[in-house]
């Protein structure tokens, strides 16, 4: 499925809501969602290598959108892409379900299953992806993990509650932010104070990438967070919340192998 863009039955909305400690995740989301998967200890992933023989140096770790599974990145195209440049990373798809989030786990079951495990394996550069709310997850680990990974590429994410970029906006943007708002969703106040930083010292923070389709649903939030970014880390292609234009936002991402970068 395509990140949730087809609308689904909304019988389960209300329990689901009730459920959902990260409250503005389902509030924003435009589908009705399907009450959670089951949680698996540990998290369930593909793991796709550049060498079958043996594990790279480099590690990209993928989240799927709310409705979307390791799967997809295998049917859409995005692991074919890795292996048509012969770039030698290895890929962790990892089914980080809407289920992690509404149980408040999806950060400490990162870091616990996901990435920790990987350091210890000896991956030298660790680096994140995720497409709308796997998005979203990306940069909560990155926000209280970022000693942990190299970088991050999000591609379409969700960002929160509409209310808080909105009021970002009329105050004249992130630089210009007083990083306050009354009311806000605190995982939404903390990740916007978070994301406010690159506005003022982008070279001082960890490699942020952002992609975004022209007519993505998310499109005025992702403006207001490149607007903070440096240009050659923000990607926009024609399109909305869907796989092609993400096919195309991760095909330039990995032509431009920021992960061999110095630093």
């Amino acid at each position: 499925m395509t990140g949730g863009t087809e609308a689904l039955p909304c019988s389960n909305r209300r329990r689901l809501t009730a459920a959902l400690a990260l409250g503005s995740v389902l509030t924003c989301l435009p589908a009705c969602a399907l009450l959670p998967r089951p949680l698996k200890t540990p998290m369930e992933s593909m793991m796709e290598r550049a060498d079958p023989a043996r594990r790279s140096d480099t590690l990209i770790v993928v989240l799927p959108g709310a409705y979307d599974a390791p799967q997809d990145f295998v049917d859409q195209g995005f692991v074919q892409a890795v292996r048509e440049r012969k770039i030698l990373v290895d890929l962790q798809l990892v089914d980080a379900h809407t289920g992690y989030y509404t149980a408040q786990q999806i950060v400490q079951r990162l870091q616990n299953e996901v990435i920790a495990p990987a350091r210890a394996l000896g991956y030298k550069r660790i680096w994140m992806a995720g497409i709308s709310l796997g998005g979203y997850g990306s940069l909560l680990f990155a926000l209280e993990h970022t000693a942990m990974i190299n970088g991050v590429f999000v591609m379409a994410p969700f960002l929160g509650r509409r209310d808080l970029p909105a009021a970002i906006h009329s105050a004249g943007g992130l630089a210009a932010w007083d990083a306050q708002m009354p009311n806000a969703d605190a995982h939404d106040l903390a990740l916007w104070r978070w994301l406010r930083a690159y506005a003022s010292s982008p070279g001082e923070r960890m490699p942020l990438y952002l992609g975004y389709g022209e007519s993505d649903r998310f499109a005025f939030s992702h403006r207001l967070l490149a607007a903070g970014l440096p240009t050659e880390r923000v990607f926009v292609t024609p399109g909305g919340h869907q796989w092609a234009p993400w096919l195309k936002l991760w095909q330039r991402f990995l032509d431009l192998r920021p992960w061999e970068s110095p630093g």
